[in-house]
Formats: structure tokens, sequence, C-alpha cells
């Protein structure tokens, strides 16, 4: 470990204390002189460390600096991480690094995307700074229609990290789009990468964009809004990567009671297309795989797998 991380890490666990240079070189075996060069270089990549005469240093707790060894203080399992200050897409990014078909758990940061990617071929707008945009790939041979599932996974795992990180409620809006206040504030893009010999999913690519502190749009995304929480985005970031690798790794099911009540759709009016053709029906239930149960007007129970719904407003 670099000096620097050290003198990071040991700043961070004294926070909202002065550590002097004297006792960081003994604590760390290093030269007065080589801390303050260390101290120097942190304060050169974005960290406010405040250093007073006779006190010593103190870590700023209002950092909110996003590299990769930021993530990797917040991350609880074994994964590869691989941050770029500007990146098109995490989920392309993702893509060309798994190429080589490692098996390990991938995690894909941007500090912005220049080309973001939504569901249907839409765009995601992912300004520097005011937002996280990752892409967690996770490699669990199961059969394909388990990438669907882990579409319904990943919006539980942003709503977890919420909850976790802050006092806020978060809603979801079938399949995937986590809500708060009424508007939407996160995106969520699946990708599956199939082993077309065994009919499994080799890996697959959850691509999540969230608006922290985003306020202004472009005029073409409507109803979206931002967390606007203090939290820091590695540790949101790292926050949900972990929840996500918590349920890809382990059963499936045990999340769905979670994705049920945290709906904002069940018991709605909706309209959905099919075929082209846009079709009123009541949403009743969500089933044992994130299918969103819906009655028709003519009293026809079908369940969908796929698709954008609108709820009808009165």
């Amino acid at each position: 470990m670099a000096l620097k991380e050290e003198i990071l890490n040991y700043l961070t666990e004294h926070s909202g204390e002065y550590v002097s240079g004297e006792e960081l070189a003994q604590s760390l075996g290093k030269s007065r002189a080589g801390v303050w060069k260390a101290i120097k270089t942190l304060q050169a990549d974005g960290y406010t460390i405040e250093a007073v005469t006779n006190r010593g240093y103190m870590l700023d707790s209002s950092n909110d600096i996003l590299n990769e060894n930021e993530l990797k203080r917040y991350i609880d399992f074994d994964c590869d991480i691989a941050f770029y200050e500007s990146i098109d897409s995490t989920n392309n990014q993702a893509k060309r690094i798994i190429v080589d078909g490692d098996s390990k758990p991938l995690l894909v940061v941007g500090e912005e995307q220049t080309a973001g990617r939504g569901r249907q071929g839409k765009s995601f707008y992912s300004p520097a700074k005011t937002g996280i945009y990752m892409s967690l790939v996770v490699h669990p041979m199961a059969k394909l229609q388990n990438a669907v599932t882990a579409t319904t996974a990943a919006s539980v795992a942003v709503c977890k990290a919420i909850e976790k990180l802050t006092d806020v409620t978060p809603q979801i809006k079938w399949v995937n789009d986590v809500y708060v206040d009424g508007k939407k504030i996160c995106g969520i893009l699946t990708e599956a990468v199939t082993d077309f010999e065994t009919q499994t999913v080799a890996s697959v690519i959850i691509g999540i964009g969230v608006n922290l502190k985003t306020h202004s749009f472009p005029s073409d995304v409507q109803n979206a809004s931002c967390l606007e929480a203090p939290v820091k985005r590695a540790e949101f970031i790292a926050t949900v990567a972990n929840e996500l690798n918590g349920i890809v790794t382990g059963d499936y099911e045990a999340f769905i009671d979670y994705y049920r009540s945290h709906s904002m759709i069940v018991g709605k009016e909706i309209n959905f297309i099919k075929n082209g053709i846009v079709i009123p029906a009541t949403a009743v239930g969500i089933d044992d795989v994130g299918g969103l149960e819906v009655v028709l007007a003519d009293g026809t129970h079908e369940t969908l797998r796929s698709g954008e719904i609108t709820v009808r407003t009165r």
C-alpha cells in the first residue's frame, strides 16, 4: 500500500481529530518529510486536508472523492474495479473488459459518461460529479430467465443502499426504475452475455445510473429528479454493489417481498403497449420472478415480463 493510502486510512480512522506529523510518521514507520510529501499529493488529488501548526492534519469529512482507492474502502466482496474519469458507457466498457473471459466479479465506474445508455435505446444523461454511473458484472451461470430477474434485483439493491445511507424512502416503478417523491432518480440497464453452447448466461452486466445532485436535465428528459442527500459517491456505489452482489450470488426469491413492498404500481390503473396497441389495465401484484400481474378491462388476467408502462391519471 502506498504511503498516501496509509495516511488517508489513518486520518479516516481519526476523523474529526488533528493528527500530528510526528504521530503519522511513527505510526506508519515513515519519515516526517515522507509524510509531508504524501499529504501534499493527497491534497493535489482533491482531498481537503487541514494543516494547522502545532496541531497537525485533519481530513475534512465532507470530501467526496471518487476513485479506485475510495471504492475499495467500502467494497465488502472480492471484485476487480475499473475507474475512469470519463467513459462512453460503463456497460460498453464492461463488455470490452470481459472479452478475456475472467470469471471474477467486475465493477466499472465512470466519473461521467459521454454516451450513457438507458433501456429501449434511450440515452442516459450522465454529467460529471453529480451522479453515479456504474456497471457490475456478475457470472451466475444461471438459466437465461434469471438475467431478467437480475434487473429486478438491481432496483432492490439501489433502494436498499438509499435506505441504508439516507432517511429517504424510495419506490420502484416496474420494471426497475427507482423513484423518489414521484420522480425518477435512477435508471437500470441489464445486458446478458450468453454461452450459446450451454444456453446459460455466462455474464450479466448490470448498469446503474443514479442522479444524486443533478438538477438540470436536457429538454427531452421527462419527470426526472435527484436524490439530493448528503452521501459520498464512492460509498453509495460500493453499497449498491455490495447489496447487488449479495442478491445475485444468493437466493433470488429472498428479495421479492422487498420489491413488492416498494412497488409504486400495485393497485394503480396503468397503460401498457402490446403489439403496438395501448392497453388499459389494473396492476394487481408482482409474481415470484418480478413479472407484473395485471387485470384487463374484460377481467382477463395477464402477467407482463417486459416493456414500458404508464400510470393513468384520472
